[in-house]
């Protein structure tokens, strides 16, 4: 019997009869059995969820995110490498979402350190790592949730001379950035990388959302040039907790389904989201790139 035979065998005979909220049927595999198979035939224990769920058997930790992105997508996700350029109020919260919905390797680009003020907004921001790493903390973090996947921390400036290196390799990028040189930096590298860039920005009760293509610059007719300051509206406005909370689910929302394969992906578009109205706006930049 060839090894692959043996690790279908193990998962079948591991796999457990499970009932999902819904009432239907479903094999499933435990975190306890995962770590014991993987050890067992030498396997990382992404390769065995890979495997897992190519036999149809679910590792029970992505059962509630099956029925939106499916078998398949999961597969996706676990094979998708990820590059977060920053890890403050946005970042630290995308990690996070990141890592429990099972993107298999992560990047997180951030030379900063957590400070007082932080602790409002950032999700890994505690008064115990006061003055530490936000990457580390950030790459730290997603492999405490899921220990199937690699989180590797970059605690260094993302600009125009390393970004392109930092994030060669990846299927994807998120800005969670707070300044615009460095945004404009990242839309080039990731037009260099070819990859898709998740956009979002907040400021008070207001943020935005864009997914840029390679080759489909946006920041330019966002943002315009970029100006002395250097920095957007939040610097005078201000960042409440919920702000970026919001604005991070969504950055997410839009990452998994580019790397899930689902349908739906905000293309071509800037969406605001007012949180003091309730409401959304959405502005077309199809006609700018026709």
């Amino acid at each position: 019997m060839s090894e692959l035979s043996k690790i279908r065998e193990a998962l079948q005979q591991a796999a457990q009869i499970n009932t999902d909220p819904s009432g239907a049927e479903y094999r499933s595999l435990s975190i306890r059995d995962t770590i014991q198979l993987a050890e067992q035939y030498n396997l990382s224990r992404r390769e065995l969820e890979i495997a897992a769920l190519e036999e149809g058997i679910i590792p029970e930790r992505y059962q509630r995110s099956i029925g939106t992105v499916g078998i398949e997508g999961q597969i996706r996700l676990l094979k998708s490498s990820v590059g977060v350029v920053g890890a403050g109020g946005l970042g630290g919260l995308v990690v996070e979402l990141l890592a429990r919905m099972g993107v298999g390797s992560l990047v997180v680009v951030d030379n900063d350190r957590f400070s007082d003020s932080n602790l409002n907004r950032q999700i890994l921001s505690t008064e115990a790592n006061l003055g530490k790493s936000k990457a580390e903390a950030a790459a730290r973090r997603a492999v405490e949730i899921n220990g199937a996947i690699e989180a590797r921390a970059v605690a260094q400036r993302g600009d125009a001379l390393n970004l392109v290196s930092f994030l060669h390799g990846c299927d994807l990028a998120l800005d969670c950035l707070d300044n615009l040189s460095s945004r404009f930096a990242l839309e080039q590298a990731c037009a260099e990388l070819k990859i898709p860039l998740v956009h979002a920005a907040i400021a008070g009760f207001v943020g935005q959302l864009a997914v840029i293509e390679p080759g489909r610059p946006l920041f330019a007719s966002i943002y315009g040039a970029v100006s002395e300051s250097d920095r957007g509206a939040e610097a005078f406005l201000g960042n409440p907790a919920a702000t970026p909370a919001v604005l991070a689910a969504l950055q997410v929302n839009e990452a998994v389904k580019i790397l899930a394969g689902l349908k739906g992906v905000l293309r071509h578009k800037l969406l605001i989201v007012d949180l003091i109205t309730g409401e959304t706006t959405s502005i077309d930049f199809r006609e700018q790139h026709s």
